[in-house]
């Protein structure tokens, strides 16, 4: 089991009039390897969920194991090294710096992690052509359609070969095709082997995953897998795009 959460919620201003429980007694587990795609609407805790999924923020209640390891229990460097080494992280607003070279933003997480230059360039370039901007690498963000930011970001994510991808509403900033792009280089990714956890909002982009947890008002309320004739039909539609 790669990720199990137990009875989780995240409650602001607790005791209060103004109350809000963004999660409230969410159970559940995800194995290694899979494609899950967590649906809900705005506000409905999607996005929280995957923060703490991502060890970018910690329950008000509940139990997080990850890889059989309780989270309560790392220290702060400890998940600051999950997150650098072990997760990918893709979101809606791309986060590319400005004055950075496609190359250099995906660099970037790389320096830290302490990869010597050689390495990096060898990691970097993989990354890059792997999403089909080889050609592109010298470019900086305002050189690049919105589409071709997000597959910088990707590249950032999957640069250093984490075993978890996690993307939260990576098309939303995308037009239609744009977006059908995205979600093909998501399926090969996890075709590949990567664990990858979707939040979307997009009921038709969800359908690309393997499986479908469904939230609303900060709870479960359908869990279900996804006919593979289903996956199918999106991702031929994604791919003639």
């Amino acid at each position: 089991m790669l990720i199990d959460i137990r009875q989780i919620s995240k409650i602001y201003n607790e005791g209060h009039e103004s109350e809000v429980r963004a999660l409230d007694d969410v159970s559940l587990q995800i194995d290694r390897g899979e494609f899950c795609c967590i649906l809900g609407q705005s506000g409905s805790g999607k996005s929280t969920l995957m923060n703490i999924l991502g060890c970018l923020d910690i329950p008000t209640y509940g139990q997080y194991f990850l890889d059989g390891e309780a989270v309560s229990d790392m220290s702060v460097a400890k998940l600051a090294g999950i997150r650098n080494k072990q997760i990918g992280f893709i979101f809606q607003g791309f986060n590319l710096i400005p004055g950075l070279t496609a190359f250099e933003n995906v660099e970037l997480p790389l320096i830290y992690r302490g990869l010597h230059s050689e390495q990096r360039r060898q990691l970097c370039v993989a990354a890059l052509t792997a999403v089909g901007l080889e050609n592109r690498m010298k470019h900086r963000p305002a050189e690049l359609s919105g589409g071709q930011q997000q597959r910088v970001a990707i590249a950032r994510a999957i640069a250093a070969k984490p075993p978890i991808i996690m993307a939260d509403e990576p098309t939303g900033n995308l037009d239609s095709h744009a977006s059908a792009e995205i979600m093909a280089m998501l399926a090969r990714l996890n075709d590949d082997g990567a664990s990858v956890i979707l939040i979307t909002h997009d009921r038709v982009l969800a359908n690309v995953a393997k499986r479908i947890v469904t939230i609303s008002d900060g709870r479960v309320v359908n869990d279900c897998a996804v006919p593979e004739e289903t996956r199918r039909g999106v991702l031929k539609g994604a791919v003639s795009a």
